[in-house]
């Protein structure tokens, strides 16, 4: 009968931790900022564009104030009753986030469905000029946010999807502004805010979806369970491999328990380092908790769940 635990983090880890730190931090103070400049600009101008790209910032705030203070949560040390530290916090933040990106799209929505009955007048100069600088402070927002490692830590994918999305919204207000100013257009910004609330809607409903996944304990999208059970089945003198989970603690922190049958003659500790390294090299689970027992022995599991 056996148990064993294994965890192992390389330096990277810490290297990119900080950096994603900087990252965000950097981005929340340049877009907190650009985000008052765009509501006094929005009121100025009278363009539901430009206070809908502010409402899109405001959102993206939040994001990135919640993601840099999620990560220095999660730095606090773990304790008896937090076995994973705040780590997970990371993960409420996203869904937070995610809620608040769909009901500021729902707003935009609402207020643009006024303003196409009813266009009214907008500045289209000052329009022009604020967006214009919107666009730049949204391109230098995701060139830092390039940097961080936005494949591994959700928050930070995150907080990127939204000032993706805040470019795409300084296009069209951009673009609405000089539909207004040549061809007096007024309807263009009503609809320019409209393409903005779908953006904002649809990066709120995919946050939500990826952070809804991890609460409730799904496997990783990236992960193939039949894969795993399959390459642990294969090692030799394994015969059978149940109770098998994976999880997510937080982005990029896979967890796997199961338990493992072998064959009488097999050294328990040989099969043990085998599937250790396999789901290390293979599959990226850095911490697993494995059981192996002797298929003489029988299974311990009270739950009769070892078939």
């Amino acid at each position: 009968m056996g148990h064993h635990h294994h965890h192992g983090h390389g330096h990277s880890h810490g290297h990119s931790h900080t950096g994603n730190k900087k990252a965000l931090f950097s981005c929340f103070c340049l877009i907190l900022v650009f985000m008052i400049v765009e509501v006094i600009g929005g009121i100025v101008t009278n363009s539901l564009a430009l206070l809908s790209d502010a409402g899109h910032m405001l959102s993206d705030a939040a994001s990135l104030g919640l993601s840099f203070f999620a990560l220095k949560l999660g730095e606090r040390e773990v304790s008896l009753d937090k076995t994973y530290g705040y780590k997970r916090f990371e993960i409420i933040a996203a869904a937070i986030n995610g809620i608040l990106l769909i009901v500021v799209a729902l707003y935009i929505f609402y207020e643009a469905a006024h303003r196409i009955f009813a266009p009214p007048e907008v500045q289209s100069k000052g329009m022009l000029l604020i967006s214009t600088i919107g666009l730049i402070v949204n391109i230098v927002a995701a060139a830092i946010l390039m940097k961080g490692d936005k494949e591994e830590n959700l928050n930070v994918k995150s907080a990127f999807l939204h000032v993706l999305g805040d470019l795409l919204g300084s296009v069209g207000a951009i673009a609405a502004a000089l539909l207004i100013l040549f061809f007096g257009w007024e309807l263009a910004d009503p609809i320019a805010s409209v393409i903005v609330a779908v953006l904002v809607l649809i990066s709120g409903l995919r946050v939500m979806k990826e952070s809804y996944q991890i609460l409730m304990e799904g496997a990783p999208s990236q992960i193939d369970m039949n894969e795993i059970k399959k390459a642990l089945s294969n090692i030799p003198m394994v015969k059978e491999v149940h109770d098998l989970h994976v999880w997510t603690i937080t982005s990029g922190y896979p967890v796997l328990s199961c338990h493992i049958t072998i064959d009488n003659n097999a050294v328990h500790d040989e099969v043990l380092l085998q599937s250790q390294k396999l789901l290390h090299d293979e599959f990226d689970i850095e911490h697993s908790t494995i059981q192996v027992e002797k298929a003489a022995n029988g299974c311990p599991s009270p739950h009769g769940t070892c078939n």
